[in-house]
């Protein structure tokens, strides 16, 4: 996948229509395990928006509201993902760029534009801005944060029933101290990173 420098936007400065553009953000580029998840999501204008912002300014409880809000009332939504061993070969770096490709691919209505957050934006066959700190500024890319974060928190929730050893459902994959010490007495799983340097050193 070619790497794109897109073009860094003030989006005070866009007239934006929220049916014409899809909002794109991923999570989980730091955890040790589980997979990088992207949201792309396009709004419209026939309900109220104003509660979209960065999903780690909310509550648990209160992105989860959202979520279905969003899954209820937005004209078209799609998630895009890369497993550990895509992230192990590409880095995190291409492979946040690939799942959030894969997310505007996915979706059902493709507009004619893309806002992405962050500095980067992934190939895309429509025009595509970075907007910095995105989130906070453009509700779209709230939105997709929002389902991007409940999304991946549910999959290590539900991984940690499967491997309850190393509290994936406290951490979702981050480097805690817990996390650390389960990775020392237990060792690693098929759904930590092998690229990632705390686990690495397991390995070698």
């Amino acid at each position: 996948m070619i790497k794109k420098h897109a073009n860094i936007v003030d989006v005070s400065r866009l007239e934006l229509d929220l049916a014409n553009y899809a909002g794109i953000d991923e999570v989980g580029r730091g955890p040790l395990a589980g997979p990088v998840v992207a949201a792309a999501v396009v709004l419209g204008d026939h309900v109220d928006w104003r509660d979209m912002t960065d999903s780690k300014a909310l509550s648990e409880k209160r992105r989860k509201v959202l979520s279905e809000y969003i899954k209820r009332n937005a004209l078209a939504w799609a998630l895009g993902r890369c497993e550990c061993d895509e992230i192990d070969q590409l880095n995190i770096f291409n492979a946040s760029l690939l799942a959030m490709q894969r997310a505007f691919n996915n979706l059902k209505h493709q507009p004619s534009m893309a806002l992405v957050d962050g500095k980067f934006s992934p190939e895309l066959d429509v025009e595509s801005y970075a907007v910095i700190k995105g989130d906070l500024h453009d509700p779209a890319i709230g939105a997709a944060s929002i389902l991007a974060k409940v999304t991946r928190d549910q999959e290590m929730v539900a991984l940690h029933d499967e491997y309850p050893m190393y509290g994936f459902a406290q951490h979702k994959g981050y480097p805690t101290v817990r996390h650390l010490e389960a990775l020392q007495t237990h060792g690693i799983s098929v759904h930590h990173r092998k690229s990632f340097k705390p686990v690495a050193k397991l390995l070698t």
